[in-house]
């Protein structure tokens, strides 16, 4: 018995292996990837500690985000960043207010809408991470917002290139869609990188611009909650990346390396987008709940409306 149950831990793990290689083909695209990935959790189960792939995942976006870096003008993604800074400030504040008045019409308890509105407000699972000790969230409710941001980025990441390309987005105004509207930034690089290189370049800018403000959220979170409980988590790679954008602007040799650089770096993106998809479980569909999914749903495209419509009006 203990034989054919090793025979099985040890197929999964050559095929969970061999689909990882397949990440570095032609063969698998971000939203492949990312299918995949959620396919293999439902249908076989985690093949190692969910943790030790949340940390490979995170530490493969955080390589790949900086790994794009060097593909990039700084003088262009600080011009991006002008106009990301305006529609950015926006929509933090509406996520951030509307998420709280939609909790308490539905009747979600203010803890999980807080963990909601911060993830769609600002970087997804990041930020649910960072403001969860400050509240001091407890596990439920940690788990159901990031099943919800989940969830949400998974359908992102699917629907909105197919939503550009039916309303015909230039590269420039998808770029600022969906850094704006998608959660977490591996699945805002991923729609981004189906859609173009400008329309990347432009997302992955103000995607980051957009995660820095975990910090004075973090602090308003400690404020509104009285609690000096956990540490303000600092995204400390985007600075990396600015690095490397500057790199590549001003050093000869590395924006001559750039291309092989830039093409590494979209591999492991999508290597982290099917491990990402593999940390999907049915127990965490079934522990989110209708209300707090009702709210995340209809914060998300709230959200994703207005900053469309903003976008497509304005001159950018």
């Amino acid at each position: 018995m203990s034989t054919s149950t090793d025979l099985i831990k040890a197929g999964k793990k050559g095929l969970f292996f061999i689909i990882s290689f397949l990440c570095f083909t032609e063969w698998m695209s971000p939203s492949s990837a990312l299918l995949v990935g959620i396919i293999f959790a439902l249908t076989l189960g985690s093949t190692f500690e969910e943790k030790s792939v949340s940390t490979a995942a995170g530490w493969l976006l955080k390589i790949s985000v900086v790994g794009l870096g060097f593909g990039m003008n700084f003088f262009n993604a600080i011009e991006v960043g002008k106009y990301g800074l305006v529609i950015t400030s926006i929509s933090i504040t509406t996520s951030l207010v509307l998420g709280y008045y939609l909790g308490k019409k539905l009747k979600v308890d203010n803890k999980t809408t807080t963990l909601i509105s911060s993830g769609t407000a600002i970087c997804g699972g990041s930020a649910i991470a960072a403001i969860a000790p400050i509240i001091d969230a407890n596990g439920r409710q940690i788990t159901v917002a990031l099943g919800i941001i989940f969830i949400l980025n998974s359908i992102a990441l699917f629907i909105f290139p197919w939503i550009g390309e039916l309303l015909q987005l230039s590269q420039t105004q998808f770029g600022y869609w969906s850094a704006i509207a998608i959660h977490d930034t591996s699945s805002v690089v991923g729609a981004a990188t189906i859609y173009g290189n400008q329309a990347l370049e432009i997302a992955t800018s103000v995607k980051l611009q957009r995660a820095l403000w975990i910090l004075p959220l973090s602090l308003l979170a400690s404020f509104i909650y009285q609690s000096g409980k956990g540490k303000v988590t600092i995204p400390y790679f985007i600075f990396l990346f600015i690095v490397a954008t500057l790199l590549n602007t001003f050093v000869p040799f590395i924006s001559s390396q750039s291309v092989w650089i830039v093409s590494l770096a979209k591999k492991c993106l999508i290597l982290t987008l099917f491990l990402i998809g593999t940390s999907l479980s049915s127990d965490m569909i079934r522990n989110i709940g209708i209300r707090p999914m009702v709210k995340g749903v209809l914060l998300w495209i709230i959200i994703a409306i207005g900053s469309l419509f903003i976008i497509i009006h304005t001159s950018i």
